[in-house]
């Protein structure tokens, strides 16, 4: 192959980082030195100053390897598929011996590049003897590519004697600028695409980089925060897999390639899909491949973000990978190389996020699943993801393509008091002194009433909730609203009319409305948008909309024409927002969905929400119709539902409208009891659930629904396992009650589903209340975190115990009891060895988890009541043979299997 080739597809900016990570940085404040320092010196994997590992080295030759190969097919690839990591270790191995040079770095730039590749390759001559000549050239090219950036970085640090090497560092420097020319010159399709990437990479983070905190209006504060700042990691739940633990929401891409995440309003799908594209975007391979493993699917990606909602505005079909960016306006559309996604795609390097599902007409989200099966099909070995609200398409609506479905978990006790604390702190960052005293005042005060109010504590289950919880506690001098409608109608105040009020801001358009007439306004834009059937709407559409709404709203009339009212309500109500030219949608959905239900209820379109009732999009507004209609209303509203429930000619459709009557009373005001009675029966009809299917719909009702689940007496076996999965889903201090009748249930899955529910509760409350319950039943109990570690602590009753990741020896000596503990689940990289078990006595078994790296057990063989071990069998490599003839080696269970002996 060409080397020149290679060369131009490594411009600067894709080298010079990576080159820069395999030496130390100079101290703060250093200048020059009058003498020179040795190379090996300067390494950053070896030596006193090591900060890389062999493994970060190997993922800098690969990713160093992976851009000069560059995005092409693979009929076009210089080398075979197979010859590539081969290459990247051979190239590693070669960079590990800049540690063992003599040579110093003046000496280095004197003698130049060749010099420098020569003493490399004859410090390890033998590299590239497996190599085939092809994959060897390759490899000499790729170091002299990265000799040649390595001497300029010498060149460039604090400490080099720069002024007796004046020249050479120029010759350098013009080296490396020609050949930032040549690629940016050269009419080959991987050098424009290679140029593109960086240009779209940067788009991407300067596009998603930034999250909305809701909320948060005082002083001198920003309208956004860093991503990085305001990510929250949550949980996400295995469909159809009642026993498996919940895995963290940004490792959906862990051992899987396509996933369907489903999960309520507000729940953080699109925050998730910003952080995934950032990330992939960024491609930091330190921090994704060191940092985190379950990440490492997202190095060499090259993110494409496609919101439903702007996808179907204006087209009824869907677009080819070439218009992904015009479709979803980006500005770099047109700049785009001919066959540019084509070539990522087939290539296998794309991660395409389709954001939304449920935020497309009904009628379109059929021919959105062909859409994807043809992409599927076309284009296989990228990743996936598709969002979507829990019941906007059918369960296992993407099974027969291999996707696997994961739904956004409700925000536990641990997630909201970090949240809470993250919110405070970005205020905190833009407040006076005197404010930054209250706000930790408020965040203290807070985190309590979260934890004693149980009311509260049913509404802050999401980002969304949370954020307006924490604006309006603080917005309102520790002040919160109880129930949901109360809470959107005080953070309608606070967005719509305080806000501005309290800062004394004049209006900056000389517009001035009060917050009636801008709700009158909003709620009937909201409106339309549901009658439409869309979350986004042009602008001349809204203005329109805004126009025919005017007449009776004469305040604002007064005050401009459609044109001059619409961009007050714009930039001024905190409601709405342009994402694109011409474009317009509300800030969040259960915003529209409010006001929208409002709307339906002033106007006496009740009939029509009953009809609609079977469109999932309607389900919130239905709900928050309930809450705004008056007791009469309300009566026969849902009286309508349920007699529509009971006339349904499908099953699924008669627990639909029931579950979803069912769902709307708790938003009911004051209700007649023959009502609530009626619904009520035809909720029972649906209660024990008998699969997760239903349960995941019962959970969906919420609290109301706990007061309906049985105990166990007179259930089947796989009825009780699912009632309990039920409350456990709702979650809160009200469904400690319903969990703790299940403690002494004789299925072991049941018992076992408790003790894997700990950590989605108060550690304290449900330890008392139901793993008290649990003593010498066979089952494993969980620990994710160190607050249930130290209630463990506390604890006489558990014998068997799964720890999670992240915890260290002297954290389960400390902590574990001794006297107690027979069974023991861990990490397979717990520890290098295992002699601290001899804390544990009384240990029977032990359990390890996969691991990275082969476990050596040899040191177990001193434990003096071990008997059994259970390993995964492809890892039966270390100390196999010196564990001693009373020690048994069996087959590691799947995950989510919990064995006993």
């Amino acid at each position: 192959m060409d080397p020149g080739v290679v060369s131009a597809r490594l411009a600067s900016s894709a080298v010079a980082p990576l080159v820069k990570k395999l030496f130390v940085s100079a101290g703060a404040g250093a200048g020059l030195v009058d003498r020179p320092v040795r190379v090996s010196s300067l390494v950053s994997f070896s030596g006193e100053k090591r900060t890389l590992t062999g493994r970060d080295l190997v993922k800098i030759a690969t990713e160093l390897l992976r851009r000069a190969l560059g995005p092409v097919s693979a009929h076009e690839r210089p080398i075979a598929a197979a010859e590539e990591e081969p290459v990247a270790l051979a190239l590693a191995h070669t960079l590990y011996r800049l540690g063992e040079l003599e040579m110093d770095d003046v000496q280095a730039v004197q003698l130049g590049a060749p010099t420098l590749v020569r003493a490399l390759k004859e410090a390890g001559p033998d590299v590239t003897r497996d190599l085939s000549a092809d994959a060897a050239q390759l490899h000499d090219t790729l170091l002299d590519n990265a000799c040649l950036h390595i001497l300029h970085f010498f060149t460039q640090r604090s400490t080099f004697v720069a002024r007796t090497l004046v020249r050479q560092s120029g010759q350098l420097a013009d080296v490396i600028a020609k050949t930032d020319l040549l690629l940016a010159r050269t009419p080959a399709p991987f050098s424009k695409d290679a140029l593109f990437e960086e240009r779209y990479a940067a788009h991407i983070v300067n596009k998603h980089g930034m999250l909305t905190i809701y909320g948060i209006d005082l002083s001198r504060s920003p309208d956004q925060w860093p991503l990085d700042t305001a990510y929250l990691s949550l949980e996400a739940d295995l469909a159809h897999e009642t026993r498996q633990a919940p895995i963290r929401a940004e490792h959906a891409f862990h051992g899987r390639d396509r996933v369907l995440l489903r999960g309520v309003a507000g729940s953080g799908k699109t925050t998730l899909v910003q952080w995934l594209a950032v990330t992939a975007a960024q491609q930091d391979i330190n921090v994704i491949g060191s940092g985190d493993s379950a990440l490492v699917p997202l190095i060499r990606r090259v993110p494409f973000v496609l919101p439903m909602r702007t996808l179907t505005r204006q087209h009824a079909d869907l677009p080819t990978p070439e218009e992904f960016l015009s479709r979803t306006r980006c500005p770099l559309a047109a700049a785009q190389p001919p066959g540019w996604a084509d070539r990522v795609l087939a290539a296998g390097r794309g991660l395409i996020l389709v954001d939304g599902t449920d935020e497309a007409p009904a009628n379109v989200r059929e021919r959105a699943r062909r859409w994807l099966q043809d992409l599927l099909s076309t284009y296989p070995g990228n990743l996936w993801l598709v969002t979507s609200r829990p019941s906007a398409v059918r369960d296992r609506w993407l099974a027969a393509e291999q996707f696997t479905e994961l739904s956004l978990a409700p925000m536990r006790q641990h997630d909201v008091t970090s949240f809470i604390h993250r919110w405070h702190n970005a205020a905190r960052s833009v407040s006076a002194e005197e404010e930054r005293h209250l706000l930790d005042a408020y965040e203290v005060s807070l985190n309590l009433a979260v934890r004693t109010k149980h009311d509260l504590a049913r509404l802050a289950t999401n980002p969304l909730m949370c954020g307006l919880i924490c604006a309006l506690h603080c917005d309102r001098r520790g002040y919160l609203p109880s129930g949901r409608k109360e809470l959107y109608e005080a953070a309608l105040s606070m967005l719509l009319t305080r806000r501005d009020l309290e800062r004394d801001m004049a209006p900056p358009d000389g517009i001035e409305l009060t917050e009636e007439p801008k709700i009158r306004l909003l709620q009937r834009l909201a409106y339309k948008f549901i009658l439409n059937g869309k979350a986004e709407l042009d602008r001349s559409h809204a203005e329109r909309i805004i126009e025919q709404t005017l007449p009776g709203v004469p305040v604002a009339a007064a005050q401009g024409d459609a044109f001059a009212i619409f961009q007050h309500l714009l930039l001024r109500s905190g409601l709405l927002r342009e994402p694109a030219v011409g474009s317009i949608d509300f800030i969040h959905r259960t915003f529209q969905d409010y006001l929208g239900a409002k709307a339906a209820v002033e106007e006496g379109d009740m009939s029509l929400l009953v009809l609609r009732a079977t469109e999932t999009q309607w389900e919130d507004v239905i709900r928050m119709a309930v809450a705004h209609a008056r007791p009469g209303e309300c009566a026969e509203f849902l009286m309508d539902l349920v007699r529509r429930g009971d006339s349904a000619t499908s099953s699924y459709r008669r627990s639909q409208l029931h579950l979803l009557a069912t769902a709307a009373v708790e938003h009911a005001t004051e209700l007649a009891p023959r009502v609530r009675a009626a619904i009520n029966e035809r909720a029972g009809a649906l209660i024990p659930p008998r699969n997760l299917a239903q349960a995941n719909d019962l959970a969906g009702i919420g609290t109301v629904a706990l007061e309906l689940l049985p105990g166990p007496d007179g259930l089947t076996d796989d009825e009780a396992l699912f009632t309990a999965h039920t409350a456990v889903l709702i979650g809160g201090d009200a469904a400690i009650p319903v969990l703790a009748r299940y403690q002494a249930h004789p299925t072991p899955q049941v018992r076992q589903l408790l003790c894997t529910a700990w950590h989605r509760f108060d550690a304290v409350s449900y330890a008392e209340s139901v793993l008290s319950g649990l003593v010498g039943t066979g089952v494993y109990l969980e620990v994710t975190g160190a607050e249930e570690l130290a209630v463990l602590g506390r604890m006489s009753s558990p014998r068997q115990v799964r720890v999670a990741a992240g915890f260290t020896s002297s954290d389960l000596v400390r902590e574990l009891r001794a006297d107690r503990l027979t069974h023991l689940w861990l990490p397979g990289d717990q520890s290098v060895t295992w002699y601290w078990l001899a804390a544990f006595p009384r240990l029977e078994s032990l359990t390890l988890g996969p691991a990275e790296e082969p476990i050596d057990v040899s040191s177990l063989a001193a434990h003096p009541t071990l008997r059994l071990l259970r390993l995964p069998q492809h890892q039966l490599i270390a100390g196999r043979d010196s564990l001693g003839d009373g020690v048994i080696v069996s087959r590691f269970p799947h995950d989510g299997e919990f064995g006993h002996d």
